[in-house]
């Protein structure tokens, strides 16, 4: 019996003297190597709600810059330093809208700015002189619609509105009569919204037919309805490129923040992740021939990198630093100061396999980061 008592007072000095399960989960977790993992995404209607953003979009990309970390820890609790995610989201952004009634310049409106009897205008500034002289204390926001008459070999009839903002005025262009014909409008007008915002996207790929655009270009259109009355109101309205077609604009643009986890947490964070390609490896090879002759041959011949310290073709730290340095600037790659990049190639070690290597544009050159 005794020896049974001193039995269970061995066992329970044991324990007492040993560190907390705590402690030693703790003692674990900080001996295992960081999940690395990289998403790309788009914010969700679940993810707005998630961050208290009941209208669907951020006030501003700083805002989203701030707040989107909180959501990516909680979406890859377990992913750690050298993570990476890519979200696009959409930003608030108003683009303001006008309407007014049409005025037609008359021939004297018209000679008062040119100081000629002909009743039109003949150079591309006549317009803002007129705008200038008519309304000499504009506010922001201000807007009017104008019909004018413009010779230039012949004479055209013009209309386009014109705001003012931050000390300009602005104009938007509004259809000709001919663009309206093509539209298969009888009169320089449509008869209903409706029928403008069906024709107006269809219209824009050939007003910019020479004119290229660029996925999320913003555009301010203009086009008339006839009230009745003699009276005709200008509308403007918003378009927005994608690529391939316009569509209206909602007062939302698209943004796309690359996040990196910096071992505690996610930061905005503009590293690419890159993988050399044959190109790639033959521009050094050539690049670096006079150089380095047995290594840059060697590379540009088996199209891996020499890492074996014993070889007569070994590329160090050093010389890759230095031939990636050319590599990065022969003028397809971003380089911008603070720009990042994780290079990932091919070498030998007495296999074939791969090596990464990050890089950081600081003070003109790339360093390792």
């Amino acid at each position: 019996m005794k020896r049974i008592v001193y039995l269970l007072v061995m066992v329970g000095a044991i324990f007492v003297g040993c560190n907390p399960l705590e402690d030693i989960y703790e003692d674990i977790d900080a001996q295992v190597e960081p999940i690395v993992g990289d998403a790309s995404f788009a914010l969700s209607d679940e993810d707005y709600d998630d961050l208290d953003l009941g209208f669907g979009n951020f006030n501003s990309i700083d805002d989203a810059k701030t707040m989107i970390p909180s959501l990516l820890s909680d979406k890859y609790p377990v992913w750690g330093v050298g993570s990476s995610a890519t979200v696009s989201f959409k930003v608030y952004n108003k683009v303001n809208t006008y309407s007014q009634n049409i005025y037609a310049l008359s021939d004297a409106d018209h000679n008062a700015i040119t100081g000629g009897t002909f009743g039109n205008f003949d150079s591309g500034g006549d317009i803002y002189d007129y705008v200038e002289a008519t309304y000499p204390t504009p506010e922001d926001g201000d807007f009017v619609s104008l019909r004018y008459r413009y010779w230039a070999g012949s004479e055209s009839t013009l209309t386009d509105g014109f705001y003012y903002e931050d000390g300009d005025w602005n104009k938007i262009k509004g259809f000709t009569e001919d663009q309206y014909n093509d539209m298969g409008e009888s009169f320089p007008n449509f008869s209903s919204h409706d029928e403008a915002e069906q024709k107006t996207p269809i219209a824009l790929l050939d007003v910019f037919q020479y004119d290229p655009k660029e996925a999320g270009d913003i555009v301010m259109t203009m086009y008339e309805l006839y009230k009745g009355g003699g009276v005709t109101k200008s509308y403007t309205k918003n378009y927005i490129f994608d690529g391939n077609s316009w569509s209206i604009y909602n007062n939302e643009i698209v943004e796309t923040v690359q996040f990196g986890h910096d071992g505690s947490t996610w930061v905005p964070d503009n590293t690419i992740k890159y993988t050399f390609t044959g190109a790639d490896v033959a521009f050094i090879s050539n690049a670096m021939a006079a150089i380095y002759p047995g290594p840059a041959d060697n590379v540009g011949f088996f199209g891996s990198f020499d890492r074996r310290d014993s070889s007569s073709n070994y590329w160090s730290d050093a010389m890759l630093l230095e031939a990636f340095n050319v590599l990065l600037e022969n003028g397809s790659f971003i380089t911008a100061e603070e720009q990042k990049y994780v290079l990932t190639y091919i070498i030998y070690n007495g296999s074939t396999t791969t090596e990464s290597m990050s890089l950081i544009k600081s003070g003109g050159a790339w360093i390792v980061n």
